[in-house]
């Protein structure tokens, strides 16, 4: 088991990750009915792509021989109606520091086949930019 959900009513869930015990709560956006005082599930899956993006980047990175600390992500959400969904993701991934244009190149390419982004349905509109030594 990976983890397990609790309802806690008012539209409010908590999340506990089962081998390490770790937790967060969504809510319910604003705009369906809710609070809006924790990350919505739709965010979690948005921001799960940075995530994973960051992730695959950095092991990558190990290997190439380029730290990637400080890397950072802004991601921006947008839903559509009729049904609700995720429409579209758009994500800023922004370096501490230059990398020669081969590393700038595998690592974007190894952000762009993360696990999260092949798992993603084709319709949602995927935009990626990347900033290089954009942080000092």
């Amino acid at each position: 088991m990976t983890a397990t959900v609790i309802y806690l009513g008012d539209l409010r869930t908590k999340n506990t990750h089962v081998k390490s015990g770790n937790s967060y709560v969504t809510d319910a956006p604003l705009d369906n009915n809710g609070k809006g005082e924790a990350f919505s599930p739709t965010d979690t899956v948005a921001t799960g792509l940075a995530n994973c993006m960051i992730t695959v980047m950095g092991i990558k990175a190990q290997d190439l021989g380029y730290n990637m600390e400080g890397t950072t992500a802004h991601v921006t959400k947008t839903m559509a109606a009729n049904p609700r969904r995720i429409s579209k993701i758009d994500i800023q991934v922004s370096f501490p520091k230059a990398a020669d244009t081969k590393t700038q190149k595998i690592l974007e390419q190894t952000g762009r086949t993360c696990p999260v982004f092949y798992s993603l349905h084709p319709d949602i509109e995927i935009h990626i930019l990347f900033n290089w030594n954009a942080l000092s």
